[in-house]
C-alpha cells in the first residue's frame, strides 16, 4: 500500500502558501525508512551507505546522516555536498563510474575510498594512487530492474567488472601495489521481492571468496517501496532473516570474520517521504481523452516519461473517480504526460494535483528545459511545523552561469 502521510487540507494550505510545483517531505518517514535500513542485519557488521543520487537536498541529508546512515556518491558534487551536510570523508563511498583522472584525484586527495569498475578505471586509480586501497565493482552475471533503463548489472549493462576478469583483476592489484579492500555490486533498481536479491549476494560472496582480507562487502541497493495501491511491501524481516543465514555460512569460509557487510539503498529512504504538489492550470478534452492540464511538467519529475514509471495520483480535496483522465505538463513534447487515462475524479482549474511518492529522483533529476524554473521544497519537521528547505528558482537564475 501507498503511503498517504500527506493530508489533503495540508497539500492545498501549502500550495496556497508557497505555490506549485512544490517538493514537500516528511521528517518522520524519512527517519523511518533510514531505521528499516539499519535494522536490516542487526546480528551482523553492518552498514548503511544512502545513495546520495536519490535526493541530495541539504536538509535532508542532514536528517539522513543524524540517523547514523552513511554516503554513496557518484560525482565530486556529490561528495561536495555531503561534506556540507557534515558527513566525513570515512562515511562517504565513491563509486565512479567512468570517472576521469581529475574526478578520481578529488576523491584520493581527501582520503575517501573509492570504488573502480573497470579494468581501464582500475588502471588508472594505480596510476593516481599507486600502493593505495581501492575498492572494486563487480558484474554479476544478470541484474533486475522495473525498467530496462534501470537494470545495472548482467550482459547489457555499462556497469562493473565482469566476474570472470578476476585474474586480470589480480594481474593490476599486483602491478600497481594497491590492497583490494572492499568489492561491490548493484543489481538494480525497485525489487519489492527477495529471491533475486538474494540469489545475487550470493554470487557475490563467491567473488568475495577469491579476495582474501576484504575489509567489506556491499551489496547495493535497489529496494522497492510501492508505487501501486495494489503492490505489497518488501518483506524486510524475510530478507533479514535469509541475508542473516547465507552470511553467517560464508563467514564460517572467509578468513577475515570481522569483515563489514554493506548495502546502499536509495530509493527506500527517500521516496516515500516526499510528495509532488501540482496546479491544475486547463482541463480539456481532444478527440474524447480528457486532459488535466497542470505545471508539473517533466523538467519537474522525469521519472514517467524516462522510465514509463507509475506514481498514484490524487486530486486534493476530491475522492470520486468518475473516468479516465491524463495528466499533463507544459512543457513542449508530447511525451510529457505524468499520468495516462486514470480513474481520477473531475478536476477544476486550480485543483491542486498530488503525486505520491515523489521523494526519489524527482527534484535530483529536475532541469530548466524550456527554461522552466525548478521548484521549491519544503519539510514537514517531526513536530508538525513546516519550513522551507530550497527556495523556488527565479528568472534572475536561469543566467547565474553565464559569462
Amino acid at each position: 500500500m501507498v503511503n498517504h502521510w500527506l493530508a489533503d487540507e495540508k497539500a492545498i494550505a501549502l500550495a496556497k502558501e508557497f505555490g506549485t510545483p512544490l517538493y514537500v517531505y516528511d521528517e518522520k518517514t524519512l527517519r523511518a525508512a533510514c531505521r528499516d535500513m539499519r535494522g536490516l542485519l542487526p546480528n551482523k557488521n553492518f552498514r548503511v551507505s544512502y545513495s546520495t543520487k536519490a535526493n541530495s537536498n541539504l536538509e535532508l541529508l542532514k536528517i539522513i546522516r543524524d540517523e547514523g546512515v552513511g554516503a554513496d556518491a557518484m560525482s565530486p558534487g556529490e561528495i561536495y555536498i555531503l561534506k556540507l551536510a557534515g558527513f566525513t570523508n570515512e562515511q562517504i563511498f565513491f563509486v565512479s563510474n567512468n570517472a576521469s583522472a581529475e574526478e578520481l584525484s578529488y576523491a584520493i586527495e581527501q582520503d575517501i575510498v573509492v570504488s573502480v569498475d573497470s579494468l581501464s578505471q582500475l588502471e588508472l586509480y594505480g596510476r593516481l594512487a599507486p600502493g593505495g586501497n581501492v575498492a572494486i565493482r563487480f558484474n554479476p552475471s544478470s541484474g533486475l530492474g522495473h525498467h530496462d533503463k534501470v537494470v545495472t548489472a548482467g550482459k547489457a549493462t555499462k556497469f562493473g567488472v565482469q566476474t570472470d576478469f578476476v585474474p586480470e583483476v589480480k594481474t593490476l592489484l599486483a602491478k600497481y601495489g594497491l590492497r583490494l579492500i572492499g568489492i561491490n555490486h548493484h543489481l538494480g533498481s525497485l525489487f519489492l521481492t527477495k529471491e533475486y536479491y538474494l540469489a545475487g549476494a550470493a554470487e557475490l560472496l563467491g567473488v568475495a571468496k577469491q579476495f582474501p582480507g576484504l575489509s567489506f562487502i556491499d551489496f547495493g541497493g535497489g529496494f522497492g517501496v510501492p508505487y501501486k495501491e495494489s503492490e505489497d511491501r518488501l518483506d524486510l524481516d524475510g530478507l533479514s532473516k535469509a541475508m542473516d543465514e547465507e552470511l553467517d555460512k560464508f563467514l564460517t569460509e572467509y578468513d577475515n570474520k570481522d569483515v563489514w557487510f554493506r548495502i546502499e539503498p536509495g530509493r527506500y529512504i527517500a521516496a516515500e517521504c516526499g510528495v509532488l504538489l501540482g496546479t491544475a492550470n486547463a482541463i480539456k478534452t481532444n478527440y474524447e481523452k480528457e486532459y488535466i492540464g497542470t505545471d508539473l511538467g517533466f523538467n519537474v519529475l522525469m521519472r514517467p516519461v524516462l522510465y514509463d514509471s507509475f506514481h498514484e495520483i490524487r486530486i486534493a480535496g476530491k475522492t470520486a473517480h468518475s473516468k479516465a483522465r491524463s495528466i499533463a505538463g507544459n512543457i513542449c513534447e508530447s511525451g510529457d504526460i505524468i499520468a495516462k487515462d486514470r480513474e481520477l475524479p473531475e478536476a477544476t482549474e486550480g485543483d491542486i494535483v498530488m503525486v505520491l511518492t515523489a521523494g526519489a529522483y524527482g527534484y535530483s533529476m529536475s532541469s530548466n528545459y524550456n527554461h522552466r524554473l525548478r521548484p521549491a521544497e519544503v519539510l514537514v519537521c517531526a513536530d508538525g511545523t513546516h519550513r522551507l528547505i530550497r527556495r523556488r528558482e527565479t528568472l534572475e537564475d536561469l543566467t547565474l552561469t553565464s559569462v
